[in-house]
């Protein structure tokens, strides 16, 4: 008891000084490193380091923080790297250069900046689009792609499937609003993410995505509205897996049972299930359309579909990405 008091007369004592917290850091164990692309665009790279073949992670519109958690369980096959594209984190931001030819092209610059060759490249969502432009022409480069939500179509339209898409403004409200968050520290953020989303990015991947205010709570994104329209919506391309000869992996989310979805919203009545219901067909009917053009092109595809996952699968199912890819590994050809 005497030595607990001694203790905190002494806390309250000391100095404000001895007792202020100290400059955030990145906890993650990595190397920050830095290319130059396109003659002058500065562009971050991760370096976690590890054994084996060189694995670059690129993300959609996330910077390569985002993989901060799941990229240091990949070290015992990979050595891996990270790399923030143009326009996102602290890469540079300039106001062209957005076209996924030029991604791929900056892509193969830091690449050659970083002497690694052959690679297996992972990349989510809209960088999907990137490896499979950059798989068409620069096969040499590569030991394996893996997909992370990333073998899709974004120029597809609702008459390539059936049923087509319900009009999203006549689904009925969530249970959780996904835009619910508590914004008033990093920490609170990321545990209101957890719960309502069942993950939470990275801390280092926030502080990319938003500026800190001087007590501490979020602030305004970082991230130029213009830019990511310019990323996600401008860049669209149809890919062509028919130049791909290069061994691949495409992890997709998937949806659970019916019933599990309808649970996420407020259903009220009849027409509103049937809306959920339409969006559930729809959904599942796009992504089976997405995987058989896949598996026309490349047969040999390792498709894996993630029930319950979302696009950020990375986070939502790490344990699962990380066996598929540990497996993808041991399956490659040497060189």
């Amino acid at each position: 008891m005497l030595g607990a008091a001694l203790l905190a007369v002494q806390a309250a004592t000391a100095p404000a000084s001895a007792q202020a917290p100290g400059p955030w850091r990145d906890p993650s164990p990595h190397e920050v490193r830095w290319v130059t692309v396109d003659r002058s665009i500065r562009l971050e790279v991760l370096d976690w380091g590890g054994t084996g073949p060189p694995l670059v992670l690129l993300g959609c519109y996330l910077s390569a923080h985002a993989y901060d958690d799941i990229a240091p369980k990949l070290t015992g096959q990979f050595h891996v790297y990270g790399l923030t594209r143009r326009g996102i984190g602290a890469s540079d931001k300039p106001p062209a250069g957005y076209a996924v030819q030029r991604s791929a092209d900056d892509l193969l610059e830091a690449l050659d900046w970083l002497r690694l060759e052959p690679v297996v490249l992972l990349g989510t969502s809209c960088a999907g689009q990137v490896l499979t432009v950059f798989a068409g022409q620069h096969a040499e480069r590569l030991r394996g792609l893996v997909y992370l939500d990333g073998a899709s179509d974004p120029t597809t339209v609702a008459a390539e499937y059936q049923p087509a898409m319900p009009d999203l403004a006549t689904l009925p409200r969530r249970v959780t609003p996904l835009d619910a968050l508590d914004t008033s520290s990093f920490a609170a953020y990321r545990a209101a993410q957890q719960r309502t989303q069942r993950f939470a990015f990275p801390e280092a991947e926030l502080r990319q995505m938003y500026a800190a205010n001087a007590d501490g709570s979020m602030g305004e994104t970082l991230l130029s509205p213009a830019i990511r329209r310019a990323i996600t919506m401008d860049a669209r391309v149809k890919p062509d897996y028919s130049r791909i000869r290069t061994p691949v992996l495409a992890i997709y989310q998937a949806q659970g049972p019916f019933r599990d979805v309808a649970a996420q919203y407020l259903i009220r009545n009849d027409g509103q299930r049937a809306v959920v219901r339409q969006l559930y067909d729809a959904t599942t009917a796009l992504y089976a359309l997405w995987q058989r053009q896949l598996r026309a092109a490349i047969l040999d595809a390792r498709i894996v579909n993630l029930p319950g996952a979302n696009v950020f699968m990375f986070l939502t199912h790490e344990a699962d990405v990380v066996r598929e890819v540990r497996a993808f590994a041991a399956s490659l050809p040497t060189r």
